[in-house]
């Protein structure tokens, strides 16, 4: 499930640690689970690695980069329940990697565990020209924070898909999932099968304002853990954003905001939606599409 908010505080949490650091030691823990995907093929990897100074720690939309002193980076995609913690994972049985990184001028040898409950994760060492041309323009969209009205109208221009959907589309916008979006359609009194080509310049305005405000809310409240508590901190603490969802699993429950709808849950592309049917009301005209 981690967004572009989780990841961005799984960036901040390990950040301090593992900037600056020489990587010392990279370990494949044993696991009956499902492996995960790893590129290049793990002895390589494990060789490549070990050696490398980190330079930086940033996120590219749902990933985290961690770039080395050899040009390369290594990325890491938690993907549906993937995490990146501390020394401290939820538990023993889904770790994957452990990455030990030089000792402190404490003498304290940091850990890094990659942790993943389904094994959906991928980790990849990619040169200069393989990470342009993974996470380049194409592949992956501007980063959700940094984008405009003026954005999101070049975004939507002339598309008829509907602007939920729009919304998760990593090769437009990176780092907007599923969550997210619905909390932000929803803040923007934007119903969500609205075809994004539809909108106009204030709801377009709406829309880039909501991006920032709920990212940014999610952000400060270190992302949300759900009823099944996967998503942690890198200290391995839960997100407190899941209590100031609007209508995400609210379904059925009255709408906090105008108090008058009730939350409706809905499927675009596979994925639950939910949104208020009074606050977020359909366009008058969506050229011919039908919508709840």
């Amino acid at each position: 499930m981690p967004e572009l908010p989780e990841v961005e505080t799984m960036v901040r949490g390990i950040r301090p640690a593992v900037e600056g650091r020489t990587i010392v030691r990279v370990e494949r823990v044993r696991c009956a689970c499902r492996p995960l995907t790893l590129r290049p093929p793990w002895r390589t990897l494990k060789r490549q690695l070990e050696g490398r100074r980190v330079e930086r720690v940033r996120r590219a939309g749902k990933r985290i980069v961690w770039d080395l002193d050899d040009g390369c980076a290594l990325v890491i995609e938690p993907r549906m329940t993937g995490l990146v913690v501390l020394d401290d994972p939820p538990d023993t049985a889904h770790l994957r990697l452990k990455f030990e990184l030089e000792s402190t001028p404490q003498g304290t040898r940091t850990r890094v565990w990659f942790w993943d409950r389904r094994g959906l994760g991928t980790v990849s060492l990619l040169d200069a020209h393989e990470l342009s041309r993974t996470l380049g323009p194409g592949r992956l969209g501007p980063d959700a924070l940094r984008l405009t009205a003026d954005d999101w109208q070049r975004i939507c221009h002339g598309r008829r898909q509907a602007i939920k959907t729009l919304l998760m589309d990593q090769r437009k916008v990176a780092g907007i999932g599923n969550l997210y979006a619905s909390e932000i359609l929803h803040e923007a009194r934007i119903h969500p099968c609205t075809p994004a080509g539809v909108l106009k310049r204030r709801q377009l305005r709406r829309l880039a304002d909501a991006v920032r405000r709920v990212l940014q809310e999610a952000i400060e409240h270190e992302g949300s853990t759900l009823g099944d508590g996967t998503y942690r901190t890198a200290l391995n603490a839960p997100g407190r954003y899941q209590n100031l969802h609007r209508v995400y699993g609210r379904a059925g429950e009255r709408c906090a905001h105008c108090r008058r709808g009730r939350i409706r849950r809905i499927v675009q592309a596979q994925r639950a939606t939910f949104y208020c049917p009074v606050c977020q009301r359909p366009p008058r005209s969506a050229a011919g599409v039908s919508l709840p």
